[in-house]
């Protein structure tokens, strides 16, 4: 399984492995969010497009893409085949550089970084078919009011993940009554008498939970009873892009 990543020009910017870390879980006491393993894995698991240069936006309301400024950092490269406005009405538009091609069936889901909101403008997301697309595509960005916002430089501006798209219909979600399989619903119950309780320990002050902090069930990869779930993971390593062989 491989996804070759064609370069257009010599300037690019860079495709790295996705960033685990994100500023705001850092802020946090105890960075605590990073608890939260279906976050970080969230994060981890695809691959960046970073900016080359710094930019600052900023959108006055117009309809027009002259109401979008762009201004880089750094004299290269041109800040137009960087970012602008292709769609206009508050739409950025930023430049992959990337003719990017899967096996069949497959496709680039391409978004903004997992988990890192950005205040004054929304990542838009599209799934694109790049088993057969012989052109790019880009990453847009649209500005939810009038300001100016600062994407800085090495700052993720478009996430991609791989997507079996044409099998997604295939899929049947099938709805069920927890009380029809007891043994599913012992395990549930287990849990939530064993939440329950950590949580009330927590809360008189019960040295051991304090201790503790959180249950750890879900990242140490155990059902309540203790059993190990061999399947578990909780770091991805994405492999770093290198030069194809000819």
């Amino acid at each position: 399984m491989k996804l070759d990543c064609y370069k257009l020009h010599e300037y690019v910017p860079d495709l790295i492995p996705a960033r685990p870390r994100r500023d705001w879980m850092d802020q946090f006491t105890d960075r605590h969010p990073y608890r939260c393993l279906p976050l970080t894995m969230a994060n981890s698991t695809g691959w960046e497009i970073v900016c080359q240069t710094g930019l600052t936006i900023e959108w006055d309301g117009g309809p027009r893409a002259e109401n979008i400024k762009i201004t880089a950092d750094e004299d290269w490269p041109p800040v137009e085949n960087v970012a602008d406005s292709h769609f206009r009405e508050g739409v950025l538009t930023f430049h992959t550089g990337y003719l990017f091609r899967t096996p069949p069936g497959w496709g680039v889901w391409v978004q903004g970084p997992p988990n890192a909101p950005k205040d004054g403008i929304y990542p838009l997301s599209g799934l694109v078919e790049t088993d057969w697309l012989p052109f790019p595509f880009t990453m847009n960005w649209r500005f939810t009011r009038p300001c100016k916002v600062r994407f800085e430089k090495r700052e993720a501006f478009a996430f991609l993940n791989l997507i079996e798209h044409n099998r997604m219909e295939e899929v049947q979600p099938m709805l069920h009554m927890l009380d029809e399989h007891a043994d599913l619903k012992a395990e549930y119950e287990e849990w939530a008498k064993s939440r329950g309780n950590f949580i009330q320990r927590l809360g008189a002050g019960d040295e051991g939970a304090l201790r503790e902090k959180w249950q750890r069930h879900y990242m140490r990869g155990q059902k309540t009873s203790g059993e190990a779930v061999n399947t578990h993971v909780t770091k991805r390593k994405m492999k770093v892009p290198k030069p194809a062989t000819k």
